[in-house]
């Protein structure tokens, strides 16, 4: 009974409760023989602890480009190179694409900025975009505006936010690798608030970015201590001009023992499917990844890369017969 995989059952699918550090590093290590186990273990876990649904997001930026953070992976910030330029988005556009989103099905809308914590001006376009998307069309809305202040936090539960994303990117001994020009613990601490509040906390990374696999699963852990509602994952579409865009596209099989890993420890987790999963797995990792684990998606394109056609997710997910998540209205 020492084997990894006939422990993660017995603990996560059986108990329910989330592999540990070393387990996480065992799960990673596999051989790729044993990937197609692993990806059934981490759906049958899904299956018994979440259910069949699948949750649709779409996203939308109300400010892209000049970030004054250096996130070594993202285009956005305003101190490299990288093509993006400041752009902000008019509350018609905002409404457009929230009644668009609607319309695949989705029950989620992100408004995201890229900044390091939003202003005045800021929150009050927000308070705006939302009154003006509450009008027009029934859907769930969430907001990723950087780090928050409690009087922010408190704020944006008053408007109606659902649920608000903040990533902590990456483990907390691989961060200032990533970004320089604020800490881990300002991320983790914005999070604490956001899950006290009462709103739906967001909260996943990215790897691929040069990690070892150690801090994969520290990553995992971090994430599942948390306790966030939803872990998007990412994987890292390397972006000309950033000082990651050099790197190597992540192996796909490593990208699915991820997927695997992340499920077996977080098994009661929306688990989402975030950028850079259409070159990282293609079409075929694409519906490995569904059926290991993952159980939500975001459709059409991300803030400054190109995703799949919403009509291609969705067809996929009804190939698979996932049914998409009803809309709930859930503040």
């Amino acid at each position: 009974m020492n084997d990894i995989m006939e422990r993660a059952r017995r603990t996560v699918l059986e108990q329910g409760r989330g592999l540990a550090y070393d387990e996480l590093v065992e799960v990673l290590r596999l051989p790729d023989d044993r990937i197609p186990e692993l990806l059934d273990l981490a759906h049958q876990v899904r299956m018994r602890h979440c259910g069949p649904e699948v949750e649709v997001e779409g996203i939308i930026s109300l400010k892209t480009g000049g970030c004054p953070e250096d996130c070594h992976f993202c285009s956005q910030s305003g101190q490299f190179t990288s093509p993006v330029r400041s752009v902000w988005l008019d509350v018609p556009q905002l409404v457009k694409a929230a009644q668009e989103t609607a319309a695949t099905g989705a029950s989620e809308f992100c408004i995201v900025a890229a900044v390091r914590g939003p202003d005045e001006r800021l929150m009050s376009q927000v308070a705006e975009g939302i009154r003006a998307i509450q009008e027009a069309v029934d859907i769930n809305i969430a907001c990723s505006l950087g780090m928050l202040t409690q009087e922010q936090v408190d704020r944006l539960r008053a408007m109606g936010v659902h649920r608000y994303n903040h990533n902590l990117e990456a483990a907390r001994s691989y961060f200032g690798s990533v970004v320089t020009t604020h800490t881990f613990e300002e991320r983790w601490e914005t999070c604490q608030m956001i899950r006290d509040s009462g709103m739906e906390l967001c909260c996943g990374g990215l790897v691929g970015m040069g990690e070892t696999l150690e801090q994969r699963a520290e990553l995992a852990v971090q994430l599942a201590e948390l306790g966030p509602h939803e872990v998007p994952l990412n994987f890292l579409n390397p972006r000309p001009g950033t000082p990651f865009g050099d790197l190597p596209l992540m192996d796909s099989k490593d990208a699915l023992r991820t997927i695997a890993a992340f499920r077996l420890a977080m098994p009661t987790t929306i688990l989402r499917y975030a950028g850079g999963r259409e070159l990282t797995l293609g079409d075929l990792g694409t519906r490995e990844g569904l059926l290991g684990g993952v159980n939500a998606v975001i459709v059409g394109n991300y803030l400054t890369t190109l995703g799949r056609e919403a009509d291609e997710d969705l067809r996929l997910l009804w190939e698979l017969r996932m049914p998409i998540k009803e809309l709930a209205k859930t503040l």
